[in-house]
């Protein structure tokens, strides 16, 4: 693909849509190495932003023109449950008929959000296609690389997770695996739907865990117990959590 050249000589030009707790970090991190449009609804955000940017290679914009200039869009929105517990899937959609109005030929698609499996393929696919006239696999390609931060752990940022990728096809993913090797260390998934399920179930075993914490601190404090340690690695000090 000719946007691996573009990637190899700094030229490519990425796109992040939702500079939120997400967005913003893959922005900066990206306007290290190459030049990055950060696109939100948001007005007073994106001109807070603006005031503070310190990264010559980093703007942000709520005009949705500036994303025709992007070889790379990396759609990062939030994706809430209703009230009965169903994906919301509006902000995702809202975003990708607005990406898709403003694609440039030969760009790749990038959904960064949670999702469950089918989603990039099923439902953002057809929605870049209607909305941009245009031809999956043909004029544009997608893929699929979960957020896996965690918000106020800086500790844990963009630098020292692991990225997981996907393309729509094996160049799609090498691509994506190049982008993404700029700013972290990548896991190339089998396929779209595989990297999907694999967001899900990190955030199941997150669940749990914190379920499963907050049964023992019922059943510990009724026995006067306020902390207790856990010997996260072998030899080190253990870890407090506490109860209380």
């Amino acid at each position: 693909m000719q946007i691996s050249k573009k990637i190899k000589d700094r030229s490519a030009v990425v796109c992040v849509v939702g500079v939120g707790y997400v967005g913003f970090p893959l922005a900066e991190a990206f306007s290290e190495h190459l030049k990055v449009i950060g696109y939100d609804l948001n007005l007073k955000k994106v001109e807070d932003l603006n005031n503070k940017n310190k990264h010559t290679n980093l703007k942000f914009t709520t005009n949705p023109s500036e994303i025709k200039k992007a070889d790379f869009i990396l759609i990062a929105v939030p994706p809430p449950v209703t009230e009965s517990k169903e994906p919301d899937l509006f902000c995702v959609r809202s975003s990708v008929e607005t990406v898709g109005k403003n694609l440039k030929k030969g760009a790749v698609v990038v959904l960064e959000s949670t999702v469950y499996p089918g989603v990039t393929q099923d439902i953002v696919k057809p929605i870049l296609e209607k909305s941009s006239g245009m031809k999956c696999g043909v004029d544009f390609k997608i893929g699929y690389s979960p957020e896996r931060i965690n918000p106020g752990d800086d500790a844990h940022g963009i630098g020292n997770i692991t990225k997981i990728v996907s393309g729509m096809d094996e160049e799609t993913t090498e691509v994506l695996s190049e982008l993404y090797d700029l700013v972290t260390t990548v896991f190339k998934a089998k396929d779209i739907k595989t990297a999907e399920a694999a967001k899900v179930i990190e955030n199941i075993q997150r669940d749990l865990n914190i379920a499963l914490m907050k049964n023992f601190k019922k059943v510990l404090s009724k026995q006067g117990v306020c902390a207790i340690p856990l010997y996260v690695i072998k030899g080190r000090n253990p870890f407090w959590i506490c109860l209380c």
